[in-house]
């Protein structure tokens, strides 16, 4: 059951830097990218699609994470600051008032993390679904799958590239539909 105010939901996928192996010395990983897909979940549909560039302060994007992500350290050198980031999610898609969800917690993790080394306001609400815990019971597997392998459980198309924030947001938000069309999406 949709309740008032919890008609539209984030779903949010970040990218961040990463290494094959440890990271440099003085390197965190950074969200370098934010997909968000906003879900209405009365009308059962994806009704937005949205991707924000984040240039890393601690970071720099490596030849692993641009192979994995196809994102390059020019790209996200025109990315706007972590703090600005928070704010388009707070201002532009009421992160603070909106349930959120996203494949698991690293996302979630992230956001604390960084917000925390930043000094930066944490954007979101207390309301956060860990989509795959959903899946997974709802399809009542043994093991949390990856994104890409709930797609394949689920019978849906992979759209766009994995491991891209935009595409994996979308992706995520398919699997949600599916979930709430099989009345196994939690009230919200």
């Amino acid at each position: 059951m949709i309740t008032a105010g919890t008609r539209l939901l984030n779903v949010v996928d970040v990218e961040a830097t990463c290494w094959d192996g440890q990271p440099p010395v003085g390197s965190a990983n950074e969200i370098i990218e934010i997909g968000l897909t906003v879900v209405d979940l009365e009308a059962v549909e994806r009704v937005g699609r949205h991707r924000l560039i984040v240039r890393p302060r601690r970071s720099q994007v490596s030849a692993f994470c641009t192979e994995l992500t196809g994102l390059t350290q020019a790209e996200v050198d025109t990315g706007v600051s972590f703090a600005e980031a928070c704010r388009w999610l707070a201002v532009k898609h009421q992160a603070g008032q909106r349930v959120w969800a996203s494949w698991g917690d690293y996302d979630r993790n992230q956001f604390i993390r960084q917000c925390q080394a930043n000094g930066v306001e944490y954007p979101f609400g207390r309301r956060h679904v860990n989509t795959k815990l959903v899946f997974t019971e709802a399809h009542g597997l043994r093991k949390r799958p990856g994104m890409a392998k709930a797609l394949e459980v689920a019978g849906l198309p992979l759209e766009g590239r994995h491991h891209r924030g935009e595409d994996d947001a979308w992706n995520i938000a398919a699997l949600i539909l599916g979930l709430a069309r099989q009345e196994s999406w939690p009230s919200l």
